[in-house]
């Protein structure tokens, strides 16, 4: 009974979710590549169905919350590919409006694949759920098997110090880790270069209660204006950049990675600038 209950709310989910995208974006839907095995998961634990459902809520909020705009989907590469953007917003839903957007925009649609913290598989239920929906442990192990499969994989360079920093940093980049590069040139895969507007303006923190963030062990406490993380309803646009390729060992010293490091953040800065110049305001 429990399971033809979880079928009929699936199958609900599914159906909302192909309604909000549209009967064209249907069929982008339609389209996604599968890459389930016999019992129907990847050996990941993906499963496309599972997913199509679990984003019924996210793409309400790239229609009707967000409304999100993305502006060159179409540049991403076929077979492997690494995508890094810039991080903010308190809550990682500009992770969410990427994916989204590359699964009804772009072409052709991708599933992508995005990397979680250590600590997410102890969690019951959520361990789950992440992995259905395609997100996975990020090591560089999980990462270099994801990219020789050809897959895309949503990589934020920044981590918590972009997602969780103060007001007067917004649309600033935070540093940028290595490894991103490493596995880009131990793998021969190019980089598409992202950058979000919006997401900065959702959750603007005020100030990082660390005492009490250490306290409860979580990277920071922010405070905002509503005194919780519940995103406002910015407006979202994404730019996705041209594929960048880069050669050089993967053990090279940490001076020349970060040269190619440092271009790719340019490139994310440079739309960030360039968005924000094009924008009329925050919430439309």
């Amino acid at each position: 009974m429990l399971e033809r209950f979880s079928d009929k709310v699936k199958k609900g989910l599914r159906g909302w979710t192909e309604r909000m995208a549209g009967e064209q974006q249907s069929d982008q839907l339609q389209a996604l590549a599968r890459t389930e095995n016999e019992y129907g998961v990847d050996p990941f634990g993906f499963n496309l169905d599972y997913s199509l459902a679990a984003i019924a809520p996210f793409m309400w909020l790239y229609r009707h919350y967000f409304r999100v705009e993305a502006y060159g989907a179409d540049r991403i590469p076929a077979g492997r590919v690494l995508l890094v953007s810039n991080h903010s917003g308190q809550l990682p839903l500009d992770g969410a409006m990427i994916g989204i957007a590359l699964m009804v925009e772009g072409n052709p649609p991708r599933a992508i694949r995005s990397m979680v913290e250590k600590w997410v598989p102890s969690l019951p239920y959520v361990s789950t759920f992440m992995a259905r929906v395609g997100q996975i442990v990020g090591t560089p192990e999980n990462c270099r098997r994801l990219l020789e499969a050809e897959e895309a994989i949503l990589v934020f360079p920044e981590g918590t110090r972009g997602l969780n920093k103060l007001w007067p940093q917004r649309y600033q980049l935070q540093e940028f880790g290595l490894g991103f590069m490493r596995l880009a040139l131990e793998t021969n895969t190019p980089i598409v270069p992202i950058a979000v507007v919006g997401a900065e303006e959702q959750a603007p923190a005020l100030m990082n209660l660390k005492p009490v963030a250490k306290l409860l062990g979580f990277p920071s406490f922010p405070i905002t204006p509503t005194g919780t993380p519940f995103p406002l309803p910015t407006k979202y646009r994404i730019y996705f950049g041209d594929a960048l390729h880069f050669t050089g060992r993967a053990d090279d010293e940490d001076s020349e990675l970060d040269k190619k490091v440092r271009t790719v953040k340019a490139s994310i800065q440079a739309m960030l600038h360039q968005g924000l110049k094009e924008r009329r305001g925050v919430f439309w």
